[in-house]
């Protein structure tokens, strides 16, 4: 029987980063990110780093330890799965830097910021590269050159791993102001939809809550391209 007292759901995630096991940990990463990339590669292995680096242990997602992201590509999957913050736990901060790049922190504001050197992929892989721009960016690839880069993608992902540190990471220490702790919002009724939504996100018509969709608000929006924001059209 499982004590929930003494139970962490990391253990296995943090076994490995203080045993210092980062194939195991990118195997792990890939169940969230969908496959091996040298990217998701460099997230994991910065996670570590800097788990290891601040002492980092037991990290429930409350909070005591947060992650600030630069980018939201394949490099935040794995930071994400390392560090334990996410979206969900309030432990996440994404800021739209477009660099590869993170910073994780204590409460107390002691943190670590990592960022990716350029061309560092480029340099070691150059025909993963390129074949990457020809059918990711491009999109003009054949199925033979979409199994090709699966196939070197793999091979690069894990031997990225491997390479020193200072070869792909620039590192310094740094202080950092953490927000203060996510609040609990009450949450009320959409008036037409009667859907619940948190409260600062409610708008009020004629006197009664009404949700961001069925008020035809402006919204915030993450997607590929990074954060914007949608003015939907009326009707």
């Amino acid at each position: 029987m499982i004590s929930i007292v003494d139970e962490n759901p990391r253990q296995e995630i943090e076994d490995a980063i203080y045993s210092g096991d980062p194939h195991k940990l990118l195997r792990i990463s890939g169940m969230l990110h969908g496959h091996y990339c040298p990217f998701s590669a460099l997230g994991v292995k910065a996670g570590a780093r800097a788990m290891r680096e601040l002492g980092i242990r037991k990290a429930t997602g409350m909070e005591e330890v947060v992650a600030i992201v630069e980018t939201n590509s394949c490099f935040s999957d794995g930071v994400q799965i390392v560090t334990g913050c996410t979206f969900g736990n309030n432990s996440l901060i994404y800021r739209d830097y477009g660099k590869t790049a993170f910073t994780l922190a204590k409460r107390s504001g002691e943190g670590l910021r990592i960022s990716v050197k350029p061309d560092c992929v480029q340099e070691r892989a150059p025909e993963a590269a390129n074949l990457f721009r020809k059918v990711i960016v491009e999109r003009q690839g054949t199925e033979e050159d979409q199994a090709r880069l699966m196939e070197l993608w793999v091979d690069i992902s894990f031997k990225m791993l491997d390479v020193p540190d200072e070869y792909v990471f620039f590192i310094k220490r740094i202080n950092v102001e953490v927000p203060s702790y996510g609040r609990i919002f009450d949450s009320v009724k959409c008036s037409v939809c009667g859907e619940n939504i948190m409260e600062p996100r409610a708008r009020i018509r004629r006197g009664e809550p009404i949700c961001l969709p069925c008020s035809e608000s402006e919204y915030y929006q993450l997607t590929g391209d990074g954060m914007s924001i949608i003015t939907p059209r009326m009707k």
